[in-house]
């Protein structure tokens, strides 16, 4: 297929964007790498009156340090903040996700914004956000907004995002230094959507650990330090909690054993990388 048509606009600026969304209304769609949109313009998933080219934007290309978080702009591609040299210090989660996040060459393209914006429950991005406690910044003709993770995302391919708003940044919160971090996915091939997806943060005394690809969006759990047979049941209880569902790649049965499985093994990793 391909899609119905539409109007195309390229923008140089935020203002010229927020303007444009403005007046395209609820029509109005935004594409930076098109990574995930373009498919879902071909499926006519999306129908837009306009689509809003944000590629060019060059004052929202950069990675910085800023209040303790490192702050992504939305023109950003994900393969930049693969090869900036900071990421394995400073955001070590992510650097373990990144080489899992499809293939380098939809890296090229794809930016860390569009995919927290698309929130595919398995994406790998967004579930960083969440376990790490991040935000995302948006921004509209008449201001300016931060939202943290639960407070963004709110279902499968769903965030609170309006209609006259575009993300500009994302934040990331910068490593503890006493924290081991994990990520670990279970996919049918490397580069395709997992079907579990988990992320680990450990302390002295906290565990964390994300799931993605189970619940409609990605869920996050702490507890206590935990150890041994209570460990097991607390990720048994976990993977209850979040039910899963059946589809044509796995089982909910199957989920839920990746959910305890894939979490001890990728805890007791986040442990090792404290030590």
């Amino acid at each position: 297929m391909k899609p119905k048509g539409f109007d195309y606009l390229k923008v140089g600026s935020v203002a010229e964007a927020t303007h444009a969304l403005e007046q395209g209304g609820e029509d109005a769609r935004l594409i930076a790498g098109g990574m995930s949109l373009v498919p879902m313009l071909n499926f006519r998933l999306v129908e837009p009156s306009i689509l809003i080219d944000i590629s060019k934007i060059e004052e929202r290309k950069y990675i910085k340090e800023t209040n303790g978080m490192i702050e992504i702009g939305s023109a950003t591609r994900q393969c930049e903040l693969e090869k900036w040299p900071q990421t394995q210090s400073k955001l070590p989660l992510i650097a373990k996700a990144l080489p899992v996040l499809g293939h380098y060459q939809t890296r090229a393209r794809g930016t860390v914004c569009g995919s927290l914006v698309h929130a595919d429950p398995s994406s790998e991005l967004p579930l960083c956000l969440a376990t790490l406690g991040g935000e995302v910044v948006l921004s509209s003709a008449t201001g300016t907004r931060s939202l943290k993770a639960k407070e963004f995302q709110t279902g499968m391919l769903s965030v609170a995002k309006r209609s006259n708003e575009m993300v500009t940044a994302a934040r990331y919160p910068i490593a503890n230094p006493d924290a081991g971090y994990a990520f670990r996915e279970m996919s049918q091939r490397h580069g395709d959507y997992a079907i579990v997806a988990v992320a680990a943060v450990v302390t002295a005394d906290k565990i964390k650990l994300g799931i993605g690809g189970v619940a409609d969006k990605p869920t996050v759990r702490e507890w206590n330090m935990l150890d041994g047979s209570a460990l097991e049941d607390a990720l048994n209880a976990f993977a209850w909690d979040l039910g899963g569902y059946d589809d044509v790649h796995a089982t909910s049965r199957y989920r839920r054993e990746l959910v305890r499985r894939l979490g001890k093994n990728t805890i007791e990793e986040a442990k090792k990388c404290r030590s």
